[in-house]
């Protein structure tokens, strides 16, 4: 069995899971996901633990194991807290500004870069170069995260451009007469 499977997932009060044969349903505050499973891997609840197990020996059905059980800790962890992202706009006249559903992005290009949110996702901008991403699904709010960096990644000579607030950018040397 994996080394990561082997843990068991400690539920919180405020959480409830359901298995069905092909998916499983976790409920919370925040809301509600779903993943589904193959016939490699079985859930077995105790309690308040959850713990995944392999139906056979195979390399296969080790590695969904550790898997399986790292997205659904994830899930809890979504429904009960939630996941954010925060990035910063560096450079003059980057800004930001957060709409409905969509961002209105200032980049420094000839046109200003409308970004669409997709649903489950929350965008919060506290001040123009600073941006929010939340949700309950870590993979959707990590994806938003890197599609709104992608418009304008930062460059390595001045900094410039959209980065992650914990990313650390090594700025290379400039020429020298």
């Amino acid at each position: 069995m994996s080394r990561v499977s082997k843990n068991p997932i400690t539920i919180p009060a405020s959480v409830e899971i359901s298995i069905l044969p092909s998916n499983v349903l976790v409920k919370g505050p925040l809301g509600t996901l779903q993943q589904a499973l193959t016939n490699d891997v079985m859930l077995e609840i105790n309690q308040s633990t959850l713990k995944v197990q392999t139906t056979n020996d195979s390399k296969h059905a080790n590695a969904l194991s550790g898997t399986i059980r790292s997205l659904i800790a994830n899930m809890i962890q979504g429904v009960s807290i939630g996941f954010e992202k925060k990035l910063q706009l560096v450079g003059v006249g980057y800004r930001a500004q957060a709409g409905l559903n969509r961002v209105n992005l200032t980049l420094g290009f000839s046109h200003p870069v409308d970004h669409v949110v997709p649903d489950g996702i929350t965008i919060e901008t506290p001040s123009q170069t600073e941006i929010i991403i939340k949700g309950i699904d870590k993979q959707k709010v990590g994806q938003t995260a890197a599609d709104i960096r992608a418009y304008r990644k930062p460059e390595p000579y001045k900094g410039k451009g959209v980065r992650y607030s914990d990313e650390v950018i090594v700025l290379k040397e400039t020429k020298k007469k």
